[in-house]
């Protein structure tokens, strides 16, 4: 155990120290001349000569090339100087320091809407355990909170509560009422997804077998609840962990609509601009945060399961029981939905300027028409397939990735957590630096933040299948271990990370659409659902129906998504039992 503690600390160390070298040598790897764009920033009023382009070279040290540059600044930050802005020229320390400062303060403000929500989501399984009656998961509910985008959830708020209403603050940071509409914007999504999880955690493990013993030996139901709790909290942990590293670097968007000073507005401003020192000192700032938080997920996760798992320490997987009748008929409700929309829209021409601008819905145009008078329903329609085709793609391809990086164990665990600390804009930006703006750059960008959560969340699972009793005695029948994990591990990871990855699918499709706006990848007038929202947000107040249809096209895609996956076959293999030797696991389970 000590091993794998090292090996996932080096991991971690190693893997924030190449983030770093790969900012370090963005500027020469884009094929841009980094004096250049210092030139257009501090001496506009300069031509870009080759004289003036030299004078800045020597005067920042970018003669020396990029390894030189590195390690000139990484002197510097062991001297506690986190170097001079080549577009100010000030001092990066202060601004940096206090653009994280804003984040943290945000992040913990969106924790504490994350957490109101989950509790919300998870209190239906909750109050089943106490009345002893048979779970059923987290509902519509919680998929509907993971498919709200953040920045329409952020823009519709600053509308509705701040211009409407005129409750709130509609932009900045001077104080507490300034700090919830954009905590609501990011925990509420949070919350949502963690909901979900922790609940069909709850309900997974209400059937183990120890939770029946319990029952017979006359154990009250609030210890009960608590044993089954901590024991679906422990498989849930690292997702909080990753989430609160996502909000934290991820929240550009909901920043930005607020006009927030926070390290994702710093870092996308420092990336764009080409101001090298300022964008490695937000990522040494951000991947040291991801470093900590995900060191503290850890232990936590091993609080929980009362330490290590031996050989056996787990029930196996119960049979599960009853019928899929609620998701069938979500899933029929929502396949018919969605074929009734591109039955009637994939006909239409989505391009076609024929409409008054801002059209309301009627007869004609069942979803209205956008601010350029193209019919919705026809956009909507055809975003579909532009949209969810290559979502599907990154989500099968992180699922992929997800299961080899988790073969490794804590070796993965550092690139997991710096990877998912990276704002997916700027990941877009360094892709598109290195490959140029393309909807395949836009995908691989996602790709590279999408992984970490489902290779955390595929760690734990193999962990846990690993520590099913049956498993210790494979060898002895002789089974390879290639046979062990093909026969076994496999099928009892790969159901819980597929339903994962239909969670994201929403979060995959609008971070395209989001890089896609930003002139990173899919370009308009392409009819792409994230790229319709963005459009639509300018007249959410006068106009509602140009965001309204395809947020409900997103909101419904997940429902769909997440309840096919909730789907089980009819035929099920019987699985093995465990001895009467065998004992409930109780440490392991409840502590």
């Amino acid at each position: 155990m000590r091993h794998g503690n090292a090996l996932g600390i080096v991991s971690r160390l190693v893997s924030g120290v190449a983030l770093l070298l790969v900012a370090g040598a963005l500027p020469w790897l884009s094929q841009r001349d980094p004096a250049a764009s210092v030139l257009r920033a501090r001496y506009a009023e300069l031509e870009p000569t080759p004289e003036a382009l030299a004078a800045v070279r020597a005067e920042l040290g970018l003669d020396g090339g990029p390894v030189a540059t590195s390690i000139r600044w990484w002197s510097g930050v062991l001297r506690g100087d986190l170097g001079t802005s080549w577009v100010s020229g000030g001092e990066i320390g202060p601004g940096v320091w206090n653009a994280l400062g804003v984040s943290l303060t945000l992040t913990a403000f969106a924790a504490v809407v994350a957490l109101v929500i989950v509790a919300a989501v998870v209190t239906p399984a909750a109050l089943r355990v106490l009345r002893d009656r048979p779970q059923r998961g987290s509902g519509p509910v919680g998929v509907a909170l993971t498919a709200l985008p953040e920045f329409l959830l952020a823009s519709t708020l600053l509308v509705v509560v701040a211009v409407q209403l005129q409750w709130l603050p509609p932009y900045g940071w001077s104080g507490l009422d300034t700090a919830i509409l954009p905590a609501l914007a990011l925990g509420i999504p949070a919350g949502g997804l963690l909901g979900r999880l922790l609940a069909d955690a709850v309900s997974g493990v209400t059937e183990e077998r120890w939770v029946s013993v319990w029952l017979l030996a006359g154990a009250r139901h609030r210890v009960i609840l608590t044993g089954v709790l901590r024991r679906a909290a422990a498989a849930v942990v690292d997702q909080l962990g990753l989430v609160l590293i996502g909000v934290l670097g991820g929240a550009v968007a909901v920043e930005q609509v607020f006009a927030i000073p926070g390290l994702g507005r710093y870092l996308l401003g420092a990336a764009n601009a080409q101001d090298l020192p300022a964008l490695q000192a937000g990522i040494l700032l951000m991947a040291l945060a991801a470093l900590v938080v995900g060191l503290l997920a850890g232990l936590a996760r091993r609080v929980l399961r009362g330490g290590p798992l031996p050989p056996g320490a787990l029930p196996p997987p119960p049979e599960r029981r009853g019928d899929d009748r609620a998701a069938r008929w979500t899933v029929g409700v929502a396949l018919g939905l969605m074929t009734l929309m591109l039955a009637l829209g994939l006909p239409r021409d989505p391009y076609t300027i024929a409409h008054p601008r801002l059209a309301p819905p009627s007869a004609e145009l069942p979803f209205g028409a956008d601010a350029s008078g193209r019919d919705l329903l026809a956009r909507v329609a055809h975003g579909t397939l532009g949209t969810l085709l290559p979502s599907v793609g990154i989500i099968l391809a992180a699922i992929a990735v997800a299961l080899l990086l988790a073969v490794l164990g804590e070796t993965a665990r550092g690139p997991a957590e710096i990877a998912n600390a990276t704002p997916p804009i700027l990941a877009g930006v360094i892709i598109a630096a290195l490959l140029g703006p393309s909807v395949g750059g836009a995908a691989l960008a996602v790709l590279w933040v999408t992984w970490p959560p489902l290779t955390a969340h595929a760690t734990a699972l193999i962990d846990e299948a690993n520590a099913m009793p049956h498993i210790r005695w494979l060898p002895v029948a002789g089974l390879s271990r290639l046979e062990i994990w093909a026969r076994h591990v496999l099928p009892a990871t790969i159901g819980p990370l597929l339903r994962h990855g239909m969670l994201r699918l929403p979060g995959v499709a609008l971070a395209l659409a989001a890089l896609g706006f930003l002139g990173l990848g899919a370009q308009p007038p392409l009819p792409e659902w994230g790229l319709l929202l963005g459009e639509g947000i300018d007249y959410v107040e006068r106009a509602p129906w140009t965001t309204l249809a395809p947020a409900a096209a997103l909101v419904l895609t997940s429902v769909c998504a997440v309840a096919l996956a909730g789907l089980r076959s009819r035929r099920t293999k019987r699985r093995s039992r465990p001895t009467a030797r065998q004992e409930p696991p109780a440490r392991a389970n409840v502590g």
